[in-house]
């Protein structure tokens, strides 16, 4: 009589009080697969971060450095402390670009958004031709600033231009739009106006389609007009989505440079009385036109937390009409 005896996977599985092998997934197991889990999100994240440290806080660090220095294009850099911003808190120049830029950023930004909003509103409704209407409002976009800043000159020219001449059938005497402030700011503004408008428009349209029609629907059956729907249903619907464009148009509207540049011809001084200079053609004229690096960097913090401070004013006041708390 043979006794038969089995072995293996077979015999481990059918074997009483024996429990079958799990492949390697005990104590020793675990742990590479925590480790993944924890590790593999922050691994995938980290190129970013690792490009933002030396695009972005290596150059802010290196500018704030910069900026505690007399540090000149000839001769070695010295150290100076806090005087660069000593002498920017009296600096009458400075402080003329910043109203320039804050006034030419409320004249820009806020009809900018309005525009934007009405028209991606007129987008969402079902007309002809809404494809090609879409896409039309991105031509600006893709338009070069440079041929934008010559037809816009044309336009606001004071003896030829198309601006003048329609205000003068109305009894209004040429104005030259570049050498006023208040005449220069709003031209500026509506070149920013034109070239970023639709963009807005196509981020309020994406997130318009996003709103369920059962709401549109069930307000219609409770008799809502199409008026009161955009007011009760969209506009609150869209509020994360214009926080967003509040504080990109900010941060675009405060560092504004390539308008006003070549509004002015190329030249970094904006006008003959610094009446539509931005702070970044602040930045750039003691940079590289006066050779000053210490105190162009000095400069371009200020513009850092004037930035910062525009930013978080809108961020208490989207939490405000938002009714967060």
């Amino acid at each position: 009589m043979s006794l038969h005896v089995e072995t293996g996977p077979r015999a481990d599985a059918r074997a009483p009080g024996r429990r079958p092998r799990q492949g390697g997934r005990g104590p020793r197991g675990r742990l590479p697969a925590m480790f993944d889990l924890r590790v593999t999100p922050y691994l995938l994240i980290s190129p970013y971060f690792l490009l933002f440290a030396v695009f972005g806080l290596f150059p802010l660090a290196f500018t704030f450095w910069t900026s505690l220095q007399k540090y000149e294009l000839a001769g070695d850099a010295e150290f100076t402390g806090l005087d660069n911003y000593v002498k920017l808190m009296s600096d009458g120049d400075f402080w003329n670009a910043v109203v320039n830029t804050v006034g030419i950023f409320v004249l820009a930004t806020v009809p900018q958004l309005v525009l934007a909003l009405l028209l991606a509103n007129a987008l969402n409704k079902r007309i002809r031709g809404r494809l090609f209407f879409r896409m039309g409002v991105l031509i600006p976009l893709v338009t070069s600033i440079v041929a934008v800043a010559v037809v816009f000159t044309q336009l606001y020219g004071r003896d030829y231009g198309m601006i003048n001449w329609i205000l003068g059938l109305f009894g209004v005497d040429n104005i030259a739009w570049q050498n006023e402030k208040w005449s220069s700011w709003i031209a500026i503004a509506t070149m920013v106006d034109w070239r970023w408008t639709g963009y807005n428009a196509i981020i309020y349209l994406a997130g318009m389609q996003t709103i369920p029609r059962d709401l549109y629907e069930a307000a219609s059956i409770d008799g809502a007009s199409p008026r009161r729907q955009f007011w009760q249903i969209t506009l609150p619907m869209l509020r994360p989505i214009i926080v967003f464009t509040v504080f990109v148009s900010t941060i675009g509207g405060l560092t504004l440079f390539a308008e006003p540049v070549l509004f002015n011809n190329g030249r970094m001084d904006g006008g003959s009385t610094g009446q539509f200079q931005t702070v970044a053609m602040y930045i750039v004229e003691q940079g590289f036109r006066r050779f000053e690096y210490g105190y162009a960097a000095t400069v371009a913090w200020m513009l850092f937390l004037l930035i910062l401070v525009g930013v978080l004013i809108n961020y208490f006041l989207a939490r405000r009409i938002g009714g967060a708390k």
